[in-house]
């Protein structure tokens, strides 16, 4: 995997790592992820186990724990497991929910477990020494532009939007941006979808029952995507010439490949983000080095010209 040597927008200030250890020295990393629950969330275990494996190779003596939980509740008991038990000193962590988890992972920072937060921050940023992220606004706007450009900056389009969350506003109002700046583009609804394609299916029911006419619909993720086309698939409607989905679930990115005369594109925000978190950490702290307080991975536009480069055949997603 080529993840940690592409380009990688890195902000904020460098925090050192408070324990700075050698080569020599053990480190034992603990890694903990939500369960597979929807697609992405089984991308995200993939990525973890396969670079579990690369970084033990990569490095000999350090050891790596993921830890795999299925409720807030559940993963909190896990991390203070991996602490008492596995005796971790370093923690990567996607949180099955920010709120809950603030707390027990500030508890395990202050126990002096150096921590790498992923995605989805924690209320409280001083639990966290460094934070790995997708880019969310870019993820709107690069879907965006790419939507403007195919329709020639003009035509109706609707919009799916996900859970209501501070990263669904950031997508969202980042795409709304590009659409304002092409008067000829009209936005005829935005309703959530929740990142779910059953009920990505019933949004765009409704859709196509009060809208005679949709040139292009932005899904915003690519499980809601499966739920619009099959909605337009039942509908027989033709007059949807492109639908753009979101996080490069192997399905879609083969469409984009092979073709697909209304999917043309597709925009990353892979769950492959838990491997760089993984390795960046684990670079930094064999090395003794500093690593950034944020490190926000672009999200990328994928086209039938680069998306073999983003096709992961075996991955869940």
């Amino acid at each position: 995997m080529k993840s940690i040597v592409r380009k990688l927008l890195v902000t904020g200030a460098v925090v050192a790592s408070t324990f700075a250890f050698a080569q020599a020295d053990k480190i034992v990393m603990g890694v903990s992820i939500p369960a597979a629950t929807h697609g992405w969330a089984g991308g995200v275990v993939y990525w973890a186990n396969r670079t579990q494996a690369e970084l033990e190779k990569q490095y000999p003596g350090i050891k790596v724990v993921v830890k795999t939980a299925g409720s807030a509740a559940e993963q909190a008991n896990q991390i203070q497991d991996l602490q008492t038990v596995n005796k971790i000193n370093t923690l990567v962590i996607l949180p099955f929910e920010s709120a809950p988890l603030t707390q027990p992972v500030a508890q395990i920072k202050n126990k002096g477990v150096f921590v790498t937060v992923v995605d989805r921050g924690l209320t409280d940023t001083s639990a966290q020494n460094a934070y790995v992220a997708g880019d969310n606004p870019g993820f709107g706007k690069v879907a965006a532009e790419f939507m403007a450009k195919e329709m020639g900056g003009k035509g109706d389009l609707v919009i799916l939007r996900g859970i209501p969350t501070v990263i669904d506003n950031q997508r969202v109002d980042a795409f709304n941006e590009v659409i304002k700046a092409n008067p000829g583009m009209k936005v005829l609804d935005a309703k959530h979808g929740n990142w779910n394609r059953d009920d990505a299916f019933k949004v765009m029911q409704d859709y196509l029952t009060r809208f005679k006419k949709i040139d292009a619909v932005w899904a915003s993720d690519d499980d809601m995507a499966v739920g619009v086309q099959k909605a337009i698939e039942q509908a027989k409607r033709s007059d949807v010439k492109l639908v753009i989905g979101g996080a490069g679930a192997k399905g879609y990115v083969k469409k984009v490949m092979d073709g697909d005369p209304i999917v043309k594109a597709n925009v990353t925000y892979s769950p492959s983000m838990i491997a760089d978190a993984m390795k960046l950490t684990a670079d930094a702290r064999v090395k003794g080095a500093e690593m950034p307080a944020t490190t926000i991975i672009p999200s990328v536009l994928i086209t039938k010209e680069n998306a073999a480069q983003y096709y992961f055949p075996d991955s869940p997603f």
